[in-house]
């Protein structure tokens, strides 16, 4: 779901070690009451009902009945539960779609599993560029996509990058929906903007959402993906 992986997944971009490699809690302490799993899915219980501002290590505590303290036990901060909230969510793309004997058509499936995941999680958008690093599920998307990829004769700079792309055609196109219907004209005076006038006065239709995400999609990839004479795939 990222861009691709770098070289160091047992560090996040900003120095501290990724939370996949730590052990789930610490040795010392009581018995633990709950789980680093009971967790994370409180956490995306929360932010898929009250978006990711929602969540805190407060209100995740709160909502295991424990005191926002006791998380400290399986966390060190708010985080690693970004971290971990990303890449379980991820991993709900499984099992992955098979093969289609196109290498475009089975990225498209997966394209659409990825639109899909953002539709039922809308606040992905805010989490899925950040610097930490790749979790698990995150890499192993990413390797699907490189098997997917194994019989197009480019360079796997060109595969990471067109993998990358991907992703921001998917990511442009679910912060599209979720902004739909936010811009309003109320109380502006669109006298100067005929244009504009004429276009609001048409009759609305549902956009297709999914033929233009089909077309523009595979526009990308196969722009990337064709070598010079138009060989690939």
């Amino acid at each position: 779901m990222t861009d691709a992986p770098g070289t160091s997944g047992d560090r996040a971009a900003d120095g501290r070690q990724a939370i996949w490699t730590r052990p789930e809690r610490g040795s010392r302490g009581p018995a633990p009451a709950h789980s680093r799993e009971a967790i994370v899915a409180a956490a995306i219980a929360l932010a898929d009902a009250e978006g990711l501002a929602a969540v805190s290590m407060r209100a995740v505590a709160t909502a295991l009945g424990t005191g926002a303290g006791s998380l400290y036990r399986y966390l060190s901060s708010r985080d690693d539960l970004l971290d971990l909230m990303t890449d379980r969510v991820v991993g709900e793309m499984r099992p992955y779609p098979q093969d289609r004997g196109d290498w475009l058509d089975t990225m498209m499936l997966l394209a659409r599993r990825q639109l899909a995941l953002h539709r039922a999680h809308p606040w992905l958008l805010d989490v899925i560029h950040r610097g930490s690093g790749v979790g698990p599920e995150g890499l192993a998307w990413f390797d699907n996509c490189i098997r997917v990829l194994e019989p197009v004769p480019c360079a796997v700079p060109a595969k990471f990058e067109a993998i990358a792309m991907m992703t921001g055609v998917v990511t442009l196109f679910a912060r599209s929906e979720a902004a739909s219907g936010a811009v309003g004209f109320a109380g502006v005076d669109l006298g100067a903007y005929p244009h504009l006038v004429a276009a609001l006065r048409q009759p609305s239709a549902p956009p297709p959402r999914v033929d233009l995400f089909e077309r523009t999609l595979r526009g990308v990839l196969s722009g990337l993906l064709t070598d010079p004479a138009g060989e690939a795939g």
